[in-house]
């Protein structure tokens, strides 16, 4: 790669990949065959809209099926390309894999621009595609599972489902054929933000080790820390919400599509977010700074940028000027290639997108999961938990009235603790203990090994290790 050269999304995913493998001693060819896509697919359909025929292009890339079903994002993008298909596909390979998701990698794209077609146009649209995918089982509970990406939530996915089932109506397991549905169509609680939880909960996990803190030349807590976040989309909006109100960071910045907006006191996500659904940017906003060349703000300081929206926003044209100590990687392929490497020199620490965004994947599991067993979490023991807990407070309860003023339970103790774990509180637990347990797993490599000098590279051993033994346990 030239140092003048911008290397594309999958290239810059190849280019990670091969600096792991160097490290790894694989058998000869399994290198290649966790590298290359099993398999594209790509469709060219019809549906007619406004009193003419149009023609839409849609993929669908499978890259590992070391184990199955594989799961992987559906986009809706004029920029929609077999090649950045196939290396999204691949990063949900090793997604899945360092998250313990028992998923391959999978992904799916539809070139087109949802902004501009009305609500019943895109349902026929959305239709139309998931036909043509089901019809060759590249949506399938047990092969091929979809979920939200850019340009889709849980509307699409709700087309999708039903869509499938209609062609399916024999299948009892049909609403696990796609994820990130609403509560009422099979959906699970949490889903919505998952993404956005899962990058708060990485941060959690990080600023735990005072080691790791010391390498991005931090210290303390997230309490305080000046953050800049690229994209209020959902991840971007999740993220900055709970980072800001639960752990008392400062979000300094945001950078939308029209500008960016700064405030060393730190801004209102909450009111910056309604301000963008009603005039459908930053531009106008009354209690901060406005930039309209938003990109700018990638460069401001920082303790924390957070790119959660595009792929390539911090690449060899403005690597050097960034400030933050502290990236992670909320969008997919955020940092190019040739932009990791000038931040790594710099000593700036990168949290890579394969653990950082792998919330969404995780929390599609526990609702894959859901839909199989056809029973929604917590139903079977909360109320149990909550009998047990009672038992506690009653004794509790008692000691209050014989110690009189020298003791009592704190005010608010009681209905926190008598309160039986549901499905939200479940799932939260459940993405937490899996964005702590997969940071455990990448920090070991990267402070064990000296030939290891990044977390990237530490994720990608990680996963690769792991697709690895899947292949050899199935005898390739």
């Amino acid at each position: 790669m030239s140092s003048r050269t911008e290397p594309s999304f999958r290239e810059s995913v190849d280019l990670m990949f091969n600096r792991a493998v160097k490290l790894m001693d694989l058998p000869p060819g399994l290198e290649e065959k966790i590298r290359v896509c099993n398999a594209t697919y790509v469709v060219r359909f019809g549906v007619r809209l406004r009193g003419a025929m149009h023609t839409f292009t849609g993929y669908r890339s499978v890259h590992s099926e070391h184990m199955e079903p594989v799961k992987g994002g559906i986009r809706y993008s004029p920029a929609v390309n077999q090649d950045e298909v196939e290396a999204l596909a691949a990063l949900m390979t090793y997604k899945c894999a360092l998250v313990e998701a028992p998923f391959g990698g999978s992904k799916g794209g539809l070139c087109i621009d949802p902004r501009e077609y009305e609500e019943h146009e895109l349902e026929l649209i959305t239709r139309r595609f998931a036909y043509e995918l089901a019809k060759r089982d590249l949506i399938n509970p047990s092969q091929n599972v979809p979920a939200p990406d850019m340009g889709t939530g849980e509307r699409e996915m709700a087309w999708i489902a039903d869509q499938y089932a209609r062609m399916n109506t024999t299948d009892i397991n049909a609403k696990a054929c796609v994820t990130g549905k609403p509560l009422n169509a099979g959906g699970i609680s949490g889903r919505v933000e998952a993404t956005g939880r899962g990058v708060q909960y990485a941060l959690r996990e990080f600023f735990r080790y005072e080691e790791d803190k010391a390498a991005a030349g931090l210290s303390g807590k997230l309490g305080g820390k000046r953050i800049i976040v690229q994209g209020l989309g959902n991840v971007g909006y999740h993220a900055a919400k709970f980072l800001s109100e639960e752990d008392g960071s400062l979000i300094t910045g945001i950078i939308e599509r029209d500008g960016g907006l700064h405030s060393a006191d730190g801004l209102d996500v909450e009111a910056v977010r309604n301000w963008i659904v009603k005039h459908g940017g930053v531009s106008g906003y009354p209690d901060a700074q406005y930039v309209e060349d938003g990109a700018v703000l990638l460069e401001e300081e920082c303790d924390i940028l957070i790119p959660a929206a595009l792929e390539g926003v911090i690449n060899l044209s403005n690597a050097e000027r960034v400030k933050a100590p502290l990236i992670i990687e909320a969008a997919n392929g955020p940092v190019t290639a040739g932009a990791d490497e000038i931040l790594r020199k710099k000593g700036c620490v990168i949290i890579p997108d394969m653990f950082a965004n792998a919330g969404g994947v995780t929390v599609s599991y526990f609702e894959w999961v859901k839909n199989l067993s056809h029973i929604r979490f917590g139903r079977m023991q909360r109320r149990q938990e909550e009998a047990r807990h009672q038992l506690v407070i009653d004794e509790l309860q008692r000691l209050d009235d014989v110690m009189g003023n020298t003791w009592s339970m704190s005010p608010d103790f009681k209905d926190k603790y008598l309160k039986g774990a549901g499905e939200l509180e479940l799932v939260r637990s459940g993405l937490d203990d899996t964005m702590r347990a997969a940071y455990q797993s990448m920090r070991e490599v990267w402070h064990s090994r000296d030939d290891v000098t990044d977390l990237r590279t530490a994720a990608y051993l990680v996963s690769i290790d792991k697709v690895a033994k899947s292949y050899h346990a199935k005898g390739l």
